[in-house]
């Protein structure tokens, strides 16, 4: 899932592709990706877009007075850009394309989604905040006003894992599973350990390692083009996704607790004081 530092740096791919051109079309190939119905996607045609914006993990095209073109990726959905785009609309229903949008200039972009569970969003309203998960995010964690003092109050009297309080976009907007391993690695925390149960010590660790571990992210991430960032991404991660590997710290082997539709990666030497955490999925099973 692209999360905050590949959503800003296709923010700032956009910016440079796409403020001061025309929107001429907005195809939708998949009835499924469109969530709004008024203002209709014909109301952004003919518009300038004058600004492309991140909330979080989406992704919003502003046409000046007109609507923002909203956009969350999900899990398994990504942008394309286009020098020159496809002559003719494209084939509802067929292969991963859900939206196309052309420019004046025969440019444009694709949002694709691959898989069969349908989740990436678009949205066409007159304001962002009309957008729900756009509404109720929490703060940006890379904002010049985010400092250890707010992140202390979010974390005070939250009952629930590091793990679970950090992909909260409610509470933190863009860090979702890879980038949560990250921060709990470099913070050497165990990602099962309770929010709550900080003291000012490790509140102050992990603060740095949340914003630390994202800068970076970004950093390598821009300028980078749009085809380039999943594999800018991959590259980058210490643990997550590198279940068997060694760690790049300690060299103790990365290990793995599954979930219903995720799982998460960790360092047992780094993060756990050597113990590996029960993979509960693997415990029912051979229960």
């Amino acid at each position: 899932m692209p999360e905050l530092p590949e959503v800003e740096a296709l923010k700032d791919f956009l910016t440079g592709h796409l403020v001061g051109h025309e929107i001429v079309r907005v195809l939708p190939a998949a009835v499924s990706v469109l969530k709004t119905y008024d203002p209709p996607l014909t109301a952004l045609e003919g518009r300038r877009i004058t600004a492309v914006h991140r909330h979080g993990k989406f992704l919003d095209l502003a046409t000046g007075d007109g609507p923002h073109l909203v956009t969350h990726l999900a899990r398994a959905g990504w942008l394309h850009w286009k020098d020159r785009l496809p002559d003719g609309p494209p084939r509802p229903g067929k292969g991963p394309l859900a939206l196309r949008v052309a420019l004046e200039t025969g440019e444009g972009f694709d949002l694709t989604e691959a898989g069969t569970q349908k989740r990436l969003a678009v949205y066409v309203v007159d304001d962002p905040r009309q957008v729900p998960g756009v509404a109720w995010l929490g703060p940006d964690p890379l904002a010049d006003d985010f400092d250890e003092a707010r992140f202390a109050a979010l974390l005070a009297g939250e009952r629930r894992r590091l793990k679970g309080a950090l992909r909260d976009q409610g509470l933190i907007a863009g860090v979702g599973n890879a980038y949560s391993d990250e921060i709990l690695h470099a913070a050497r925390m165990s990602p099962f350990k309770l929010a709550s149960s900080l003291t000012p010590e490790e509140t102050h660790t992990l603060y740095e390692a949340l914003r630390t571990t994202l800068t970076e992210a970004v950093e390598r991430s821009r300028g980078l083009a749009a085809g380039r960032l999943k594999a800018e991404k991959k590259s980058g991660l210490r643990v997550h996704g590198r279940t068997g590997e060694p760690c790049p710290v300690c060299g103790d082997l990365v290990r793995e607790v599954s979930f219903s539709d995720s799982s998460l990666q960790y360092c047992p030497t780094c993060q756990t004081g050597g113990k590996p955490l029960a993979d509960r999925r693997m415990s029912r099973l051979l229960k």
